[in-house]
């Protein structure tokens, strides 16, 4: 195999997992619509070219647990990283049922993207008394904006803190407003205000709604355009990975969690069945050559891509291209 292929297969493997990761469960795809949600899921959510749905009850009494009951230490941290975001911005995720992300990509330069994100928090908490305690944590380093009738609270915090115990951002202001007596936006000031015009009826596109809720057990659902000005403002290299990386329209998938086990499914969509053909030729070169960089890995992070690499799946149905992993939780407290 030549060093033009094993580029390609690289570059184009990391393509797919960027465009999810600025937001995958191994059941079958039977639905385009979760009747278990409750309908007002994705209200005030803005036109988005990427929508993630997260059940965050379940990734902070479950998911999280389960990864880091070998390593009580990593446990103890991802807790206190918890606490932190509650003393800093008076608001406390484990008060959330779920969170409903979307993100706009923006073409500042050529060959630049930048992802504007706003996060619909939902939860029987009190949302009014969680801004009071915004407030309050910020301890004069706020201000307040009117938009449209609605209070925007504008706290400071530069710092570098986990969202969720997981997630690592440097966070400068952070907006929040209260949308209804059960749901908060959170946010930059100009992405909290494109959720209060989108109102409760929310903007988001019906075929993002679908492709992000097809698992309906899943921790984590996602759905993402790929529109060619993203694909252009990446680096996708020599034209054989470009043709293969511009045949991909949308992204989607899920991370789903059992009592032993995380999974994900990733589904690239694309624009013919030819070209979803190529693709998965592109990745089962990767799968085949993996085994290759496992080496220089330290030995945790080596057990756990050994093991993804082992229970990789890759599938082509139509114009989609399917890959399916899954690794014990345990393994996974090593990239945490």
């Amino acid at each position: 195999m030549n060093k033009k292929f094993l580029g390609s297969s690289i570059a184009l493997a990391f393509i797919l997992v960027a465009i999810c990761s600025g937001f995958g469960s191994g059941s079958t795809i039977t639905s385009a619509t979760n009747p278990a949600l409750p309908p007002d899921t994705f209200s005030y959510l803005p036109a988005s070219d990427g929508i993630a749905l997260i059940d965050v009850r379940r990734m902070l009494s479950e998911t999280m647990p389960r990864i880091l009951a070998g390593d009580p230490a990593k446990l103890t941290q991802a807790n206190a990283d918890l606490d932190k975001f509650k003393t800093r911005t008076g608001i406390d995720p484990r008060a959330f049922d779920r969170v409903v992300i979307g993100t706009r990509y923006t073409y500042p330069a050529p060959r630049v993207t930048k992802l504007e994100t706003v996060a619909i928090a939902r939860g029987t908490f009190d949302a009014r008394a969680l801004a009071a305690a915004a407030r309050t944590a910020a301890n004069g380093t706020y201000r307040e904006e009117k938009y449209r009738g609605q209070t925007i609270l504008i706290v400071t915090i530069n710092d570098q803190m986990k969202v969720f115990g997981v997630w690592d951002m440097q966070i400068k202001d952070l907006a929040v407003c209260v949308l209804d007596p059960h749901s908060l936006a959170i946010g930059t000031v100009a992405n909290v205000r494109a959720a209060i015009a989108a109102g409760p009826k929310g903007l988001a596109a019906a075929d993002l709604v679908a492709i992000a809720t097809r698992d309906p057990k899943a921790v984590v659902g996602f759905g993402a355009n790929v529109p060619k000005e993203l694909m252009t403002s990446l680096n996708v290299g020599n034209d054989t990975i470009a043709k293969d990386a511009n045949s991909i329209r949308q992204v989607y998938g899920s991370i789903g969690s059992t009592d032993t086990d995380v999974s994900l499914l990733l589904v690239a969509r694309t624009d013919s069945a030819e070209a979803a053909n190529n693709l998965n030729d592109t990745v089962t070169g990767l799968k085949q050559l993996g085994g290759l960089f496992l080496g220089r890995m330290a030995p945790a992070r080596k057990a756990l891509a050994q093991s993804a690499l082992d229970n990789l799946k890759i599938t082509t149905r139509g114009t989609e291209v399917e890959i399916r992993t899954q690794v014990a939780a345990a393994n996974l407290a090593s990239v945490i």
